[in-house]
């Protein structure tokens, strides 16, 4: 079983997954499923920014028991040393150093009656807090 963290939303689920994607500092790369690419495209929609500019960041901080946490926000435009890659139409941004932890990824978007959300699955994890909130690699 994998290592992620939840970030609670609600939405449909679907079932493809992306061919697309960015290698991240390991060598190994980042991708996206198509339901997330989806969820996200509608809540950047439903924010009333562009989908052609606009996009998820995905980023890796200080934090949790464990040390690491993930981070996504939407943002208007990627900077400068971001990698940016379009999976389903849905732009992601990635700085540097966050590449360097989330390098084999895949952003996942998972629906249940415990609620909905986006989780990361990070085979670089090699131990987590209980909760799930934080991990270490």
């Amino acid at each position: 079983m994998g290592h992620g963290v939840k970030i609670n939303t609600t939405g449909a689920v679907y079932s493809d997954m992306s061919t697309e994607s960015v290698e991240g500092g390991n060598g190994r790369t980042v991708t996206v499923t198509r339901e997330a690419a989806s969820e996200a495209l509608s809540l950047i929609e439903s924010q009333g920014l562009d989908t052609d500019k606009a996009g998820l960041r995905l980023f890796v901080q200080q934090g949790g028991c464990a040390g690491l946490s993930y981070g996504m926000r939407f943002d208007h435009e990627p900077e400068p040393d971001d990698a940016v890659v379009e999976h389903h139409g849905l732009r992601v941004f990635i700085d540097p150093a966050s590449r360097n932890y989330v390098g084999g990824s895949t952003l996942q978007y998972e629906g249940g009656l415990q609620g909905a959300g986006f989780h990361v699955e990070n085979p670089n994890i090699v131990s987590e807090c209980g909760c799930g909130e934080s991990f270490r690699t």
